[in-house]
């Protein structure tokens, strides 16, 4: 791997910077798997929050959903980079991450979230992190749901390794959430062109709102495409091509420009360079929508 692409992945965005929290995050554990379950020990998922004790809360690891108290709410537009969501954990609990954390004092937060603290987390032990979005199909069988995860440098094994902290208590299949297999990550990249090109049904892939289809998967791709650039911009912010009054009236033009997008983010390291001019130079792909913006 070079070097450059590397050194991109050892940067802090403005989201992951860990800020004077830096030297706490290196005492945590160097195991990538106990870093991940000490994370998912501090974090409830709002789905979970909503759905209380059943299915993959039946045992109640995540807690026991009836002693949350009633008012609590998702805090993903509060705590949305990680000095926030630090500086919350210890304000709630002052020895930050522990494993019996009061279900009260717990963060809940999305797979966004938990993604930016994990490549903060690894990012200041010094091992390359990128946080990546897309869609997994082994939550439930038949559907491909939007989600985010993280892709590590193993210096020994010299390959990029994808993990899912925020899924990993969670999955409906028997897989390694510290080590997915290739194509158990639903990339967009490749959905996206698949779907234009007939090779993929636009049914099977969702998000959250619930919704369903290539806008979806066009979400996910700009989502990844920007962190792939080291900004990992929140869920309502995205191009104003992609938002639902303007997607469906893109000429053919328009989409072949984000088929080209795609095709460079299949291989993300070697077309590295191309991306970089891509963020630099395209406004339709660069400035977001969203709230104030």
């Amino acid at each position: 791997m070079e070097k450059k692409v590397l050194d991109k992945y050892l940067e802090f965005s403005m989201f992951t910077n860990a800020g004077l929290y830096k030297n706490e995050l290196k005492k945590l554990p160097d195991d990538i798997k106990k870093v991940g379950n000490l994370i998912r020990k501090n974090l409830i998922h709002r789905t979970t929050l909503s759905a209380g004790n059943v299915g993959t809360n039946a045992d109640k690891k995540f807690g026991d959903m009836k002693k949350v108290k009633w008012y609590k709410q998702p805090e993903d537009d509060y705590l949305i980079t990680v000095p926030a969501i630090l500086a919350e954990l210890y304000r709630r609990n002052s020895k930050g991450f522990i494993d019996d954390r009061d279900e009260n004092d717990k963060l809940i937060l999305t797979c966004r979230f938990v993604s930016i603290l994990m490549a903060s987390i690894l990012k200041s032990k010094g091992i390359p992190c990128r946080v990546r979005a897309g869609h997994a199909p082994y939550f439930e069988k038949g559907k491909s749901w939007d989600h985010w995860i993280n892709q590590y440098w193993d210096g020994k094994e010299k390959r990029w390794i994808s993990i899912d902290v925020d899924g990993s208590w969670s999955l409906n299949e028997d897989i390694d959430p510290y080590d997915i297999p290739e194509g158990k990550f639903d990339f967009p990249a490749k959905v996206w062109l698949d779907i234009r090109s007939g090779k993929a049904d636009e049914k099977k892939y969702w998000n959250a709102l619930p919704d369903k289809g290539l806008i979806v998967v066009a979400w996910s791709l700009f989502y990844d495409f920007h962190c792939l650039m080291n900004s990992e911009i929140i869920y309502p912010h995205l191009p104003e091509m992609t938002i639902y009054k303007n997607f469906p009236n893109q000429t053919e033009k328009e989409l072949k420009e984000i088929d080209d997008l795609a095709k460079l983010m299949l291989d993300p390291d070697k077309n590295l360079d191309k991306l970089e001019k891509v963020w630099d130079t395209n406004k339709k792909f660069r400035l977001l929508k969203g709230g104030l913006l």
